[in-house]
C-alpha cells in the first residue's frame, strides 16, 4: 500500500444529515437468489436485469418478482448496459467486458486488456449507437475485493476510457480516483464519470469548443457515488453507496503509515460503509434535482439506481434483493 496524502473538501451540512426532505417513499423488495445485485439495468420490455456475487447474471419481472438465470458471467458481474435488442454488456471483475446476445448465450470477449495490461477491473460501460464505448476503471493497483483498500491509499488509477467502433481504444481521463458510474449526454456533448474516492462526478467534453477538456460536473457530494444511468426522465441519477466518512476524511491528509495501519486490521475494524439508502438526481448543469434518503435498517450500501417512468430499481453490493421505490410527484 502506497497511501497519498490529500485534503478532502470540507462535509457540507447535509453530509450529516441521515433523511432526506422530502422523505423517500417506503420500499418495497424483489428478493433474489443470490447476494450483490451490485447494478440494476432495465430492459427495453421493462424487465430488470443484475448479476449477483457468484457470476449469476438474473433476468427479473418487476410486476411478478419472478428470477430467472440467463448467464453466468465466470467472475462477478458490475456495471451493465442494456441495448434496445436485448442484449447486454457486462463488465466482469478480473476478466473485461463482455457482451451478452441472448439469454443463454455464451459472453463473447469486448475488451480484456488496456495498454497491454489485463482489464481487471472494469466498473461501468455505456455503448453508443454508433458503436462507441465508453468504460471506466476503478483502479489498476487493488482488483475489487480490496476497494476499501483504494480508497484508503487514495490510489488515483481510475480511468474513462472510449472504445471505437473499430476497436481502438484511447484513455480520456486518467488518474481518476476510483471511477465508477458511466453516463453519455444525450446530445453526446460530453460523457460522465462518478470519481467515488474524490466525492464528485467529473466531465469530459466530447464536442463543442471545450471539446478534449475535462472539468467537474458536481464537486463535494455528501457521500461516495457509485453507479449512475440516464433515467427515462433526462436526468442523471446517481447511487451514493454511502454518506461521507469522517475517519477516512481524517486520516486523508496525515502521515500515510497510520492508513497502512487501518488496511491491516481485520474486515470488522475497518472503517464501513454507514447503512443508508440514497440516490440523487442531476441535471446536465449539476443541480440536484431529487435528494432522497432513508436509514438502511433493511436495505444498504445502495451501489445502483435505474430510474423507469417514475419508478426506481435500486441495486446494493450487500443485500439479496433489488430495491423498489419512486420518485416524488412533480
Amino acid at each position: 500500500m502506497r497511501p497519498h496524502r490529500w485534503t478532502p473538501p470540507q462535509p457540507t451540512a447535509r453530509a450529516r444529515q441521515t433523511h432526506s426532505d422530502p422523505p423517500m417513499p417506503p420500499t418495497r423488495l424483489l428478493p433474489l437468489p443470490g447476494q450483490g445485485p451490485e447494478d440494476v439495468v432495465v430492459l427495453a420490455d421493462g424487465r430488470l436485469v443484475t448479476g449477483t456475487a457468484d457470476g449469476t447474471i438474473l433476468r427479473v419481472d418487476p410486476a411478478t418478482g419472478a428470477v430467472e438465470q440467463i448467464a453466468h458471467a465466470g467472475g462477478r458481474p458490475l456495471g451493465m448496459h442494456a441495448e434496445a435488442d436485448g442484449s447486454l454488456l457486462v463488465c466482469v471483475a478480473g476478466r473485461g467486458i463482455f457482451r451478452l446476445a441472448e439469454a443463454g448465450a455464451e459472453l463473447e470477449v469486448v475488451v480484456d486488456e488496456l495498454d497491454g495490461a489485463p482489464l481487471t477491473f472494469p466498473s461501468n460501460v455505456i455503448r453508443d449507437d454508433d458503436g462507441t464505448l465508453y468504460f471506466s476503471v476503478s483502479s489498476r493497483r487493488w482488483p475489487l475485493e480490496h476497494w476499501i483498500t483504494d480508497l484508503l491509499e487514495h490510489s488515483g488509477t481510475g480511468q474513462l476510457v472510449r472504445r471505437d467502433p473499430d476497436g481502438r481504444l484511447e484513455v480520456l481521463v486518467d488518474g481518476l480516483q476510483f471511477g465508477n458510474g458511466v453516463v453519455l449526454a444525450p446530445d453526446r456533448s460530453c460523457v460522465l464519470v462518478a470519481e467515488t474516492g474524490a466525492y464528485r462526478i467529473t466531465r469530459h467534453w466530447l464536442t463543442g469548443p471545450r471539446a478534449g477538456t475535462t472539468d467537474h460536473l458536481v464537486e463535494n457530494l455528501p457521500g461516495l457515488p457509485d453507479n449512475m444511468l440516464l433515467g427515462s426522465d433526462g436526468l442523471i441519477w446517481v447511487a451514493l453507496a454511502s454518506p461521507r466518512n469522517l475517519l477516512l476524511d481524517k486520516l486523508a491528509p496525515l502521515p500515510g503509515i497510520l492508513r497502512r495501519l487501518v488496511d491491516a486490521l481485520p474486515p470488522s475494524l475497518k472503517p464501513a460503509p454507514v447503512r443508508s439508502v440514497w440516490v440523487l438526481a442531476l441535471d446536465f448543469d449539476g443541480n440536484i434535482v431529487h435528494d432522497l434518503q432513508r436509514d438502511g435498517a433493511d436495505y444498504a450500501m445502495v451501489t445502483s439506481v435505474a430510474e423507469h417512468h417514475g419508478t426506481l430499481y435500486l441495486g446494493s453490493l450487500s443485500e439479496s434483493a433489488i430495491a423498489v421505490t419512486s420518485k416524488p410527484a412533480a
